[in-house]
């Protein structure tokens, strides 16, 4: 009891600290919890003041105004606290509680617009990041997003799309990064790394189950990536074309592991002989005499 009547003390001040911060009426007074606080009270004036220049996703305003007003609705945010006058006294613990209640309301109020203002803000910046490449102050989010959709995504399938739309976004960077080989070739790395994996997660969904969409979809990036990856060797100096042959070499193994794969189901042989960074490792099919 006594833990969750400082926990509300803690959200009222809380409440009181974000108001004055943002031009409300002070209240000369000091909590314990202040010092605590202020690093949260920051945060908020931050994002009040730093808002990306964006336009929020009308989805995504829709979706965010259906939880808050759910969360209000559960906290009983906005519900007017009630108390009988003329037949309780002045001063009877029946009006204390009466008061406490207000201010517990108030306080979750001021509480839950701090986090619909947070996760608009967080949306914007999310939004703003997409073109940052190493280097720039939100290349750290943009990377940290794309974190959040692998652990949102539904299926290996998804996660395995996920890793090359990835492998993309690599390349687009490092395309602007030509003339700086160690960011250059970091990118190419990554593009790397991330075409792997999505190649490996979509050949074994595909083994699993005897189905080749999986395998359409590397057979695609494929041919996109390779083209464009081909791009980079124009006007590259030595050390770059040598990095990005690499890339190219890797893409030409993917394909050729997907033709086998596709030949290995189609001849009924979809159980692999042994895996490696790309996936399954396909049985040969047998040979007709």
């Amino acid at each position: 009891m006594d833990s969750d009547l400082f926990s509300r003390r803690r959200a009222a001040r809380f409440a009181q600290l974000l108001d004055e911060a943002n031009g409300g009426r002070r209240h000369h007074v000091r909590s314990r919890a202040d010092d605590q606080l202020a690093a949260l009270v920051a945060v908020g004036r931050r994002l009040t003041e730093e808002r990306p220049d964006v336009e929020v996703d009308a989805e995504f305003r829709t979706g965010l105004r259906a939880m808050l007003v759910a969360t209000a609705e559960r906290e009983g945010v906005g519900a007017s606290a009630t108390t009988t006058p003329e037949t309780t006294p002045a001063g009877s613990r029946t009006s204390l509680l009466g008061a406490v209640t207000a201010r517990q309301v108030r306080a979750r109020g001021a509480i839950l617009v701090g986090i619909a203002a947070g996760a608009v803000a967080v949306s914007g910046i999310s939004a703003a990041s997409e073109d940052a490449v190493p280097g720039d102050a939100l290349y750290g989010m943009k990377r940290s997003t794309e974190r959040a959709q692998l652990a949102l995504a539904s299926s290996d399938l998804s996660r395995g799309q996920l890793f090359l739309d990835f492998a993309r976004t690599r390349l687009d960077e490092a395309a602007s990064l030509r003339g700086d080989l160690t960011g250059f070739r970091a990118v190419l790395d990554d593009m790397d790394a991330d075409t792997r994996q999505g190649v490996r997660l979509l050949t074994t969904a595909s083994t699993q189950r005897s189905d080749t969409a999986g395998l359409d979809a590397v057979n695609t990036f494929v041919a996109g990536q390779r083209q464009a990856v081909s791009g980079l060797l124009d006007g590259a100096d030595r050390a770059e074309r040598e990095r990005t042959r690499r890339s190219l070499a890797l893409l030409d193994a993917v394909r050729k592991r997907s033709d086998a794969l596709r030949a290995a189901i189609a001849c009924g042989l979809s159980t692999p002989v042994g895996t490696d960074a790309l996936g399954p490792a396909p049985a040969a099919c047998p040979v007709d005499r």
